[in-house]
């Protein structure tokens, strides 16, 4: 299996992942008082698990001692990914997410692959053909569809704040992505979430909300270890994919966990299914993945 390939191949994973965790989240987000306080605790599971798997985990160095950036640089670059990644735009989501219409809420969010694209193209160099134009619209087609009355325009401060987590985590894909190619996926990872963790306690004590934090009981510990199991496993898979393949690529094939959710939803609450949005979004993933891997892009247009 090439790089590129076994990119591809962990970005669906991390779609599979992201599709499970939107449906538990949706769930387990009931049972508590406050979102924030509740993304605050699961961030702060998976920061630590992260934190483990980047100590066990000593990979080759990305790049040769001459090119390795000094410690300082390396400092702020990962507090710069827990600022962009791990706390300011999970803040705004979930506050936003409490203003704003939920149908309006998940389309926005979903188009990062847009925001993405915009900005690796430039910034990466990474290579945008004609299929990559047909997927994206597919999936934005689908992801509307999804949704349903995302036809329905409104657009208030809730959706404002999150469209700004949006195009947040756009830029820390690209800047992850250069990263990458001196820093261990597993180091970035823990850095955006355990880091990413402080910063959002520090939020919780400054809007009063640590009490809460404090006060956890059992059962909802319970929803907080598994959620924060999924969100390892979706971070550590999504870095080690932006390793091997164009941010745009890994990107667009994450929107596939839609599906994953839409499933999930059908099968266990009774939700009914959109055949066409799901059909949609599908597709739009297969032709991103056989786009990717018809025609490997040159090293250099991948970073």
């Amino acid at each position: 299996m090439t790089r590129r390939a076994a990119g591809i191949a962990l970005a669906f994973c991390t779609a599979v992942i992201s599709g499970v965790s939107i449906y538990v989240n949706g769930h387990a987000v009931s049972h508590f008082h406050d979102a924030t306080v509740y993304t605050t605790a699961k961030n702060g599971v998976a920061g630590v698990l992260l934190l483990v798997l980047a100590l066990r985990t000593r990979p080759a160095a990305a790049a040769a001692p001459a090119a390795r950036p000094s410690r300082l640089r390396v400092t702020l670059s990962l507090l710069a990914v827990a600022v962009v990644g791990g706390s300011v735009p999970f803040v705004l989501f979930f506050e936003g997410l409490a203003r704003a219409q939920a149908t309006q809420a998940a389309f926005i969010q979903k188009t990062l692959v847009v925001w993405v694209a915009l900005l690796a193209v430039p910034l990466l160099r990474e290579r945008f053909r004609w299929p990559h134009a047909l997927a994206i619209a597919l999936l934005l087609v689908g992801q509307a569809w999804l949704a349903g009355r995302a036809g329905k325009i409104v657009f208030g401060s809730g959706e404002a704040m999150i469209l700004g987590a949006t195009l947040l985590w756009a830029v820390e894909v690209v800047f992850v992505k250069r990263l990458l190619a001196t820093l261990a996926s597993p180091m970035l990872a823990a850095a955006r979430m355990a880091i990413g963790t402080v910063l959002l306690v520090g939020w919780v004590a400054v809007s009063g909300k640590a009490g809460q934090l404090a006060a956890l009981d059992a059962g909802q510990w319970r929803w907080v270890l598994l959620t924060g199991v999924l969100l390892t496993a979706y971070v550590a898979t999504w870095y080690a994919a932006l390793a091997r393949a164009q941010a745009i690529d890994v990107t667009a094939v994450l929107v596939f966990g839609a599906v994953i959710t839409a499933v999930l939803s059908g099968a266990a609450d009774g939700t009914p299914i959109n055949a066409t949005g799901v059909v949609l979004v599908a597709l739009g993933s297969a032709l991103v993945a056989w786009a990717a891997l018809r025609r490997p892009a040159p090293e250099a247009a991948a970073r």
